[in-house]
């Protein structure tokens, strides 16, 4: 009986011990917003929280993360953010007990500790914004691909469920996972024993529910498969290098070419033309320009293709360094205050209230040391990739290291190339090198240890 009761006491303090991680976890992840009195709101919240409700799509905005805004923005929206926590949390944990350490609760709360404070993770966990799904759903494909077998059937279910509506919540996102699928498949071609091949089915199988969910939800939510504007965002990025202006240098006049009549007025800035600019809405905007910016794209690439190449390399390099935390929650951001106001005026004087409405938030302190750490931890992953690579003695974490390696860059090139280099898109992805070092660090300060006590004593 005393040997049952002790048992039962360290089962009460085990769940007691787990239940405060956890809720730690979740007090720490949602700090910023906590502290804010209300989600954070970014220049792009507005467009996905408008597709429920005007049924149709826009550029580079799926349908996927609409829904979870149209169903919970009666709580101002507090449930989506615990879901955007609650994953964090979950693919953490599996992370840390993929690797062994998946049964101490204070060493899950001190690494969502570190992550909070180190990197963008908690500013993304508390903004209504799709960037949260970037990274998890790196992690969630990885567990898949390197760990599916320790896990169990209903936990590789829900992995794959969840990559799949984090690839459903933006085009980029969706890009980066199935670049992260191709490069599985070229190492099997390499070397047959680099990925298991039950990890590579179910990265297959993901890929394919992955695209089954993002068509489901736009067609679902908007009667459209897929968002347009694609040739748009290009035409931005060459915009910005310089290359649409040579394009109509060599072709104007030319009445096909409506462009022609604004060179002079066109500024070699992506965001502003697309965004902001009255030559682009008088135009018709993505529907109305998208073939004459599809011919001069396409024309570009096919005319000059060394300064394409030049220019995507220069997109891709000046993206993997953009990784700046708070890039577009500012106060002003009339597009999503006006979609609030339309569609959910209930919330609207709480959002008013909140800390950001009034000026309050500054990401100078913040980026003093984000950035900085963001960059070491980048540099770093080759180190651990290389160290980890050397007769395994690190465990399996060069896996985990090489994975993000090549998602930071591929991450890079998709965003950097097909749009244009912002910190937002960087930031996104970049805590993944952090949590790689701070989960490598210990593994070296140990096996450092274990090599010295084996030295052999001098004579």
């Amino acid at each position: 009986m005393a040997r049952d009761s002790r048992g039962l006491a360290l089962l009460t303090a085990a769940r007691a011990q787990w239940f405060f991680a956890i809720a730690a976890a979740f007090a720490l992840l949602l700090a910023p917003a906590l502290w804010n009195g209300f989600a954070l709101l970014e220049h792009d919240t507005g467009g996905y929280l408008a597709r429920p409700f005007e049924g149709y799509l826009v550029p580079s905005r799926p349908a996927a993360y609409g829904l979870l805004l149209a169903a919970t923005w009666r709580l101002a929206f507090w449930p989506a953010l615990a879901v955007q926590a609650a994953a964090a949390i979950w693919i953490l944990w599996l992370v840390l007990r993929a690797h062994g350490q998946g049964d101490r609760p204070i060493l899950l709360t001190g690494l969502v500790a570190i992550l909070s404070v180190s990197t963008t993770l908690s500013l993304i966990v508390s903004t209504l914004l799709t960037d949260i799904f970037a990274g998890l759903g790196v992690l969630a494909l990885y567990l898949l691909v390197f760990k599916g077998d320790s896990l169990s059937r209903t936990e590789r279910i829900a992995l794959v469920l969840f990559t799949a509506f984090c690839a459903a919540t933006h085009n980029a996102t969706f890009a980066l996972l199935a670049a992260l699928v191709l490069a599985a498949c070229v190492m099997v071609l390499i070397a047959r024993t680099a990925i298991p091949a039950s990890g590579l089915r179910r990265a297959i199988v993901t890929a394919a529910v992955s695209f089954a969910v993002m068509v489901g939800a736009n067609l679902a939510t908007c009667r459209e498969a897929w968002t347009s504007g694609g040739y748009g965002i290009v035409f931005g990025r060459l915009l910005q290098d310089g290359l649409v202006h040579r394009y109509l240098d060599e072709h104007c006049p030319d009445p096909k070419i409506r462009l022609c009549n604004y060179r002079a007025e066109l500024k070699p800035d992506a965001d502003l033309f697309l965004w902001n600019s009255e030559i682009f809405n008088s135009l018709g905007r993505f529907s109305g320009l998208n073939d004459e910016m599809r011919a001069i794209v396409l024309g570009s690439v096919r005319e000059h293709p060394l300064l394409n190449a030049k220019a995507a390399v220069t997109a891709t390099a000046q993206q993997l360094v953009a990784v700046a935390s708070g890039e577009g929650i500012l106060t002003i951001i009339w597009h999503t205050y006006g979609i609030m106001e339309r569609y959910t005026p209930s919330i609207v004087p709480v959002m008013r209230a909140a800390r950001q409405q009034h000026g309050e938030w500054h990401f100078e302190a913040i980026n003093a040391i984000h950035v900085p750490v963001a960059l070491l931890s980048m540099a770093l992953i080759g180190l651990v990739i290389a160290a980890a690579a050397r007769r395994g003695r690190f465990g399996d974490l060069d896996r985990l290291a090489a994975t993000v390696g090549v998602a930071l860059l591929a991450n890079a090139a998709i965003c950097g190339i097909l749009s244009n280099p912002h910190d937002r898109y960087g930031a996104r992805v970049a805590w993944l090198a952090t949590l790689t070092v701070v989960l490598f660090v210990p593994r070296w300060i140990a096996r450092a240890g274990s090599d010295k006590v084996a030295m052999p004593a001098k004579a």
